[in-house]
């Protein structure tokens, strides 16, 4: 399991790479290893994903 920090390493890379998208992108690998029956690589992609959000900040309406 990763830790917290090279989670939100990961996240801000990811970020600085695709921008915004970058969630999404997380969100799809973490399916696509759910689909192979990899929960615990599906598991690090959702706290990934979690920690961009948590990079992004509230919505704003």
């Amino acid at each position: 399991m990763m830790s917290h920090t090279q989670i939100h390493t990961i996240a801000r890379q990811m970020i600085e790479q695709h921008g915004l998208s970058a969630i999404a992108e997380a969100a799809q690998n973490a399916l696509a290893c759910e689909r192979k029956g990899e929960a615990e690589e599906a598991r690090e992609w959702r706290h990934v994903e979690d920690a961009m959000k948590m990079m992004r900040g509230p919505h704003q309406s």
